[in-house]
């Protein structure tokens, strides 16, 4: 069944969102989240000890889909898996947009009675040609319309990435700890089984969205390689594709099938597949995050060399390590910048081949060591390490008005990379510190290894971009 995606459109952007079968037992969890929804909500439920909890939230209850007085954008369907057929026949009587099915207990658990379910949604569902999202999912996130999983999720902030996930899981913790990290979400899906709308019709409806900048995908497997790596060779000449690619062993292999009863595909052919199309693999949620922050607010990375200022002889030490793992380089300085240099650098516990050690003394001259960074022949990239619970507020204003102004006026991608204790203020600050860089469109990362990696897979990206479609 081909995406319609005028019925997407109001998926995504509903007006009107209906609950079906919430319950007291589960806290009215569906209800609850749908809080802060901008449009108009109803519920669904025939249990007279339910519609009594469910009036009491202040949301209008029918006991019939039929009867709601307006047309449906999106229904969030949780009932048991044997009443799942009699809601998804009224879903489409009712002209449903498209139906989130949250309800679970189809083909992902290897029995008779699931698999034979599952096949009748998806034949009932392609028939009528009905947009159903999962079964065995979370559905649609959408912070600027209030459409959310849970109660937890932030809303009324709407960002420029968007998250397609086989795994609810791993949809609901990418949006949690991108919010925190500086990465927001203009809309996401968790898509579970998709037996009827997979990744690829979710792939090529973001890439069509000019709201989204970036893509991030959790995917366990596709029922379609050849329409995906189609669309996503499509995709990811207009925007950048990262994939996070689940059951890449033999146990992670056996544990999809018990999840969303993926099947398995061969990890070099996936991965030579999604390389050839242009696309970005990571392996871990911490390295999608960075790698799409990195995408978001890096000027386009075109070189591996990288100059490294603001940390002491033992960090420096330990960042290029690092970054030369991360398949980076550190080259020395032109003789220019060095002449430059020498002129006010202090030696007493810095120096400055590269990294450039500035200590305490040093950090004074912070502006003129940046500068010279910058004008530097031999540097494609800059990066300061920033320290929490060190230094001053007016340091810190410094740094970031500093980063800022280069980020504003040089080509040259800037980042910060921060070092911090794991005490309760030292992460607040942290958090403050992270925020202020980011505001200023500087990118910042919390240790040496996920600045570098991220930095790394933005390179490997542009560089991909560059060889697949030559400027």
């Amino acid at each position: 069944m081909q995406a319609d995606f005028t019925k997407l459109d109001r998926a995504f952007n509903p007006r009107c969102l209906v609950v079906v079968g919430d319950k007291k037992e589960s806290n009215f969890m569906w209800l609850n989240s749908q809080s802060t929804f901008k449009g108009k909500l109803y519920s669904v439920q025939i249990a007279p000890e339910e519609i009594e909890g469910i009036k009491a939230l202040g949301v209008k209850n029918y006991t019939s889909l039929l009867d709601i007085p307006e047309p449906v954008d999106l229904a969030i369907v949780a009932v048991p898996r044997a009443i799942a057929p009699r809601v998804l026949e009224d879903c489409i009587r009712k002209e449903v947009a498209a139906a989130h099915f949250f309800t679970s207990g189809f083909a992902e658990t290897d029995t008779e009675e699931g698999k034979k379910l599952e096949r009748w949604l998806t034949e009932k569902a392609e028939q009528a040609n009905f947009h159903l999202i999962g079964p065995n999912c979370m559905g649609i996130f959408n912070p600027g319309l209030g459409v959310r999983h849970n109660r937890e999720q932030y809303a009324g902030v709407s960002g420029t990435v968007g998250f397609i996930s086989q795994s609810g899981t791993h949809a609901t913790t990418f949006v949690h700890e991108g919010h925190l990290q500086g990465v927001d979400v203009n809309k996401s899906v968790s898509f579970g089984n998709g037996i009827v709308l997979d990744s690829a019709d979710y792939l090529d409806y973001f890439g069509r969205d000019p709201e989204i900048k970036v893509i991030g995908m959790y995917l366990e497997g596709v029922r379609d390689g050849q329409r995906f790596f189609r669309v996503l060779r499509e995709v990811a000449a207009r925007k950048p594709v990262v994939i996070w690619k689940g059951g890449r062993t033999e146990e992670g292999k056996r544990a999809t099938a018990s999840h969303t009863g993926s099947l398995a595909v061969s990890q070099a052919i996936w991965d030579a597949a999604v390389r050839q199309c242009g696309a970005i693999k990571v392996t871990r949620l911490e390295e999608i995050i960075d790698t799409i922050k990195a995408l978001v607010y890096l000027a386009p990375v075109y070189g591996n060399r990288v100059a490294v200022t603001g940390g002491a002889g033992g960090p420096s030490v330990a960042i290029a390590d690092v970054v030369a793992e991360a398949g980076l380089r550190l080259p020395l300085l032109t003789q220019e910048s060095y002449d430059e240099l020498a002129t006010f650098f202090t030696l007493v516990g810095g120096g400055y081949r590269n990294p450039v050690d500035t200590g305490n003394v040093n950090r004074r001259e912070m502006k003129r060591i940046l500068e010279i960074l910058e004008r530097d022949a031999n540097i494609d990239n800059l990066v300061l390490l920033v320290t929490a619970r060190f230094g001053t507020n007016e340091q810190l204003e410094r740094d970031v008005a500093l980063m800022t102004g280069i980020r504003e006026r040089s080509p040259k991608p800037v980042m910060a990379i921060l070092s911090h204790y794991f005490s309760p203020e030292a992460v607040e600050e942290a958090g403050n510190i992270i925020q202020k860089f980011q505001g200023g469109g500087v990118p910042t990362f919390i240790t040496f290894e996920r600045g570098a990696r991220a930095l790394r897979n933005a390179l490997d990206y542009y560089s991909l971009k560059n060889s697949l479609n030559p400027r």
